[in-house]
């Protein structure tokens, strides 16, 4: 009987400890909780250490809940919203690719938000911070039909992430994917629907002296007054080169959101008011009241991309306490924090 062969030599202790590590997960391994929502469509769950939570459906990669510590939804779905494809899911936080509006020759908003995306359980490398153990990465591309009505091939990933202190974000990666050497152009929003206590007790600071497109007005060109924005009568507006930081205060909630946008210039700021209301199938007579939209978008100036070129754009949400000096927002705390 052949003498088995020699014994390795144990490895120093610092090495088994590495190698020990090594069999552990990685740090960077999300979880999350797939589970079926409204219509059977599956939806992810993404949970905080503190009670904080997320909800992102697979239809359209919308997340459509993000609740704080105390459970509190912070963000608005119409209680007539239609989870059956091929309708767009009403509120939540839409994804308008490869057009914004009616920005193109596409259906308004494209077609991102009312298509099946897939997780994506081995995206390329993308930094993260890593106290973030919460985050789900969802992946389209386009299928033949779609490539019917927007002839280029893309490939775009985005990541949503739950924060530690609860705090949301939204990482998009529009890669173009064309082997014909063609560039193509979109156009792209994160249409985020917040919920407010009353439209009449909100103010959006961080706009001021903002140029701005409105829709209303054929998308003629003013430009904003000095004083923050408040809401008495329907609002659709593009804000051209808005700063990266927006503050959304309602103050019968003394609760401030902060939106915080990377790599797209403009803020489009909508509320339908009561007469679009009431002419929306899927949203409510007076629910226009507890909404505000203010969406960090691409629009004045398509975004292009020359083939294996990539784009990112990102959306973080916080939601924290107001603070007020004479009336005004603390600008220290949110707009320059």
């Amino acid at each position: 009987m052949a003498a088995p062969p020699p014994s390795s030599p144990s490895p120093p202790p610092a090495a088994a400890a590495a190698a020990t590590q090594q069999t552990q997960p990685h740090p960077q391994t999300p979880f999350y909780e797939l589970v079926k929502g409204n219509s059977g469509i599956e939806k992810v769950l993404l949970r905080g250490t503190r009670g904080f939570s997320a909800e992102v459906y697979l239809y359209g990669a919308q997340v459509t809940s993000w609740k704080n510590d105390h459970a509190e939804e912070l963000l608005f779905v119409s209680s007539k919203a239609i989870f059956k494809p091929p309708k767009a899911i009403r509120g939540g936080i839409p994804i308008c690719f490869p057009q914004f509006g009616t920005h193109g020759n596409l259906e308004q908003h494209g077609f991102a938000r009312n298509r099946l995306w897939t997780i994506d359980d081995n995206p390329p490398p993308l930094p993260v911070n890593p106290a973030i153990k919460s985050f789900v990465d969802l992946i389209l591309r386009p299928s033949d039909e779609d490539l019917k009505i927007w002839p280029h091939s893309f490939e775009f990933r985005l990541r949503v992430a739950l924060g530690p202190n609860g705090d949301l974000s939204l990482t998009s990666r529009i890669r173009n994917t064309n082997t014909d050497g063609r560039s193509f152009s979109y156009t792209f929003a994160y249409h985020t629907y917040f919920s407010v206590s009353d439209i009449s007790e909100v103010r959006v600071e961080g706009l001021e002296t903002m140029d701005y497109l409105d829709n209303l007005k054929g998308k003629e060109r003013f430009t904003e007054q000095g004083d923050a924005i408040v809401f008495e009568s329907e609002i659709d507006k593009v804000y051209l080169a808005a700063p990266s930081k927006i503050a959304i205060i309602d103050h019968e909630k003394k609760r401030t959101f902060v939106l915080t946008k990377e790599g797209l210039p403009d803020a489009v700021v909508w509320n339908p008011w009561d007469k679009k209301a009431k002419a929306m199938q899927d949203f409510g007579d007076g629910e226009y009241k507890h909404m505000l939209c203010v969406e960090p978008a691409a629009v004045e100036k398509p975004i292009t991309l020359k083939p294996g070129e990539e784009w990112k754009g990102r959306l973080a949400l916080s939601a924290v306490p107001s603070s007020y000096c004479s009336g005004q927002l603390d600008p220290l705390k949110v707009l320059q924090g």
